[in-house]
Formats: C-alpha cells, sequence, structure tokens
C-alpha cells in the first residue's frame, strides 16, 4: 500500500483523557469514482477538501463504524471483532445505495494503518485506540440520488472514558416527545443523520440534570429501544431483558457480545419488547434491579436513576454499578486486553 510519509511526526500525549480529542499521525483513504474502488494509501491526517457542492453536504449519504484497538503489558495489539464492525458497515452502505468495501479489504487497510501506529495505541487502564471507519458521497453537484463518487477514510484517537466519570453510573431521562427512529427507517443502520437527528432531545436531558436519553418506539411511544447512542438492558426479575432487534434499533456488537457472555455464563436473556410500563412499575416495586446500555465507546454504562417527567426512580444502589454490569464490563475489558482468555474468536491480534 502506498503511504506518504509525514513531514513531522507529533508528540504523542502522556497521558490520555477524554475521547475523541486527539488523532494519530495518519489516516487511510480510498477512493471509488467510474464504479470501481482506487487502491487506497496512507497518508497524514490532515483536512480534505470538499467543494460547497459536495453530496455529503446536502443530502446526507455516509455511514459510520466504531471500534478499538488495545495493546497489552506484552505489546499486543488487539482488534475486537472488527470483522463484525466491517460487516455492519456493509449493511449500513447497502441501505444507503452506497457502494462497500470488502471486509477482508477493510481490514487489511486497518491492520497496516495500525501497525504504523501501533506507539499511539495507550497502555493505561481505561483507554484504548478508538477506530473510526467511515464513508461519504462526494459527487460534485446537486440532486437528490445515489452519489457516483465516494471517499472512504480510517482515522484512529487515543482516547480514556467516554464518560467523564468513567465507570460511575449514569441518569437517563425518558423521553416522551422526541423518538430516534422508526420502522423502516435507517435507525438499524449507522447512518451519520441518525446522530444528528438525537442530539436536541440530548441537550434538553443534559439541562435537565440528565446524562442521555431513554428512547422509546416512534410509533406508540409505548416500548423502550435505545438509550443515548447504546443499546439497553435491565436486569428484571432475577432475568436480564433487552429489546428485541425489530428494525428500528441498531444491532450493536456489543450488544451482541454481551447477549453471548451472559448466555455462556448461565444467565437467562429475554431478548421482547419490553414496555416503559414494565419499566416503571420494575422501578417502583424493586423488581427492576440494575440498567446498563453497552456500546463500543463506554462498553458498559450503568445506570442508577431513571426520570419520566417529575417522577425520579433510583435503580440499584446510587452511585455503585450493579453486579450483572460489574461482572460484564470486567469480562469484555478482560477479553480484549488479553487479561481473559478470548473463546469466541472476538480478537485478531496484530503482530
Amino acid at each position: 500500500m502506498k503511504i506518504i510519509k509525514c513531514e513531522k511526526l507529533k508528540r504523542k500525549p502522556q497521558v490520555v483523557s477524554g475521547f475523541g480529542k486527539i488523532f494519530t499521525d495518519y489516516m487511510y483513504v480510498r477512493e471509488y469514482a467510474d464504479g470501481k474502488w482506487d487502491e487506497g494509501k496512507i497518508v497524514p491526517f490532515d483536512a480534505m477538501a470538499l467543494l460547497p457542492c459536495s453530496s455529503i453536504l446536502h443530502y446526507g449519504q455516509g455511514v459510520f463504524e466504531g471500534l478499538k484497538a488495545y495493546r497489552n503489558e506484552r505489546g499486543e495489539v488487539r482488534l475486537f471483532r472488527a470483522v463484525d464492525n466491517f460487516k455492519r458497515m456493509r449493511t449500513s452502505c447497502d441501505r444507503l445505495c452506497m457502494p462497500f468495501v470488502d471486509e477482508s479489504e477493510a481490514l487489511g487497510a486497518l491492520e497496516e494503518l495500525i501497525d504504523l501506529e501501533r506507539e499511539w495505541i495507550p497502555t493505561e487502564i481505561g483507554t484504548s485506540l478508538y477506530i473510526r471507519p467511515f464513508m461519504f458521497a462526494d459527487d460534485d453537484s446537486l440532486g437528490v440520488h445515489a452519489a457516483k463518487k465516494y471517499k472512504f477514510v480510517i482515522i484512529l484517537s487515543p482516547s480514556g472514558a467516554y464518560y467523564s466519570h468513567g465507570f460511575a453510573p449514569v441518569a437517563l431521562k425518558i423521553e416522551r416527545e422526541y423518538v430516534r427512529a422508526c420502522k423502516g427507517g435507517t435507525g438499524a443502520y449507522k447512518v451519520i443523520g441518525n446522530y444528528a437527528a438525537s442530539i436536541k432531545a440530548g441537550e434538553i436531558a443534559q439541562r435537565e440534570g440528565y446524562d442521555q436519553v431513554l428512547w422509546l418506539d416512534g410509533s406508540e411511544r409505548k416500548y423502550v429501544e435505545e438509550v443515548g447512542a447504546m443499546n439497553i438492558f435491565f436486569v428484571l426479575g432475577g432475568k436480564v431483558v433487552t429489546p428485541a432487534l425489530n428494525g428500528s434499533i441498531l444491532p450493536g456488537i456489543t450488544r451482541d457480545s454481551v447477549v453471548k457472555l451472559l448466555k455462556a455464563s448461565g444467565v437467562t436473556v429475554e431478548e421482547r419488547l419490553v414496555s416503559i410500563d414494565e419499566i416503571t412499575d420494575g422501578a417502583k416495586s424493586g423488581a427492576l434491579t440494575e440498567i446498563f446500555g453497552t456500546g463500543t465507546a463506554a462498553v458498559i454504562s450503568p445506570v442508577d436513576r431513571l426520570g419520566d417527567g417529575s417522577a425520579d426512580y433510583i435503580v440499584g444502589k446510587r452511585g455503585s454499578a450493579g453486579e450483572i454490569a460489574g461482572m460484564l464490563f470486567d469480562r469484555l475489558t478482560g477479553i480484549q486486553t488479553g487479561r481473559l482468555s478470548d473463546d469466541f474468536g472476538w480478537i485478531t491480534r496484530i503482530d
């Protein structure tokens, strides 16, 4: 692969904190035109030129993924479920009538980029190298139709905890006015517009003292779907319950990992419709003992407070993660870093 070297390398941070604030020296870029992809290249991380008429700026034809690389004390560089991320990216591209990059080719490009940037991977507990592959339309004319030109890019960001308070529990607001997705739309895909549409409700929730919103379905406002930009789990009556993938919920990679880990541990998991009344009733009665979100950025995000208008419900022990959330965080991060064995074939090593 062609590599265009930086004239001057950046100074790597001594301590990594925060999420998505710092970026490595290089990025991968591949362009699509005339019905085919070029060979792709690794170039210095820098601004990309876009014309004011670029189709991405007007019609939002773009998708992305998020995954992580880890480097442990033995020097191993480990990718977590990278192939699954690129498979999901293919489905997102298909939904938006975009060409896709073959998963093996995308993984090969990522491995070469990370091998070049391996010294950027932090090793402190709770840190990782966040990986953001994305693709967008770049036609130089206006018109609502599938574009003819695209760019596929991978950028890397050494990151700490997604939330400033780390693994401490967050507070959720039940969102009864705005919705994030409807069946038949793009909620089940990592489409860039999904996230812009979620910002307003999130801003309002934060002004009211909550960290994230708990989204309900777009039709009846009756069934739980996601939390913020994560999947959601409840420990209810001794069982772990999560909304079934119904066409408007993103099939999260971490969600799938959690379901598999729980079942392998003998824990009952129900994937089904979950009404918000069932959750608030469980909070009132004490049958609801844990809530946690799952996603690449935060891994596991425990919840200890649920707000619904004038009502506020405390779930579990205030300020503490629940037993199952804690176990899952330990198991997942253990597999990701190599502290625990990978019995599921989730890890790709870059030697």
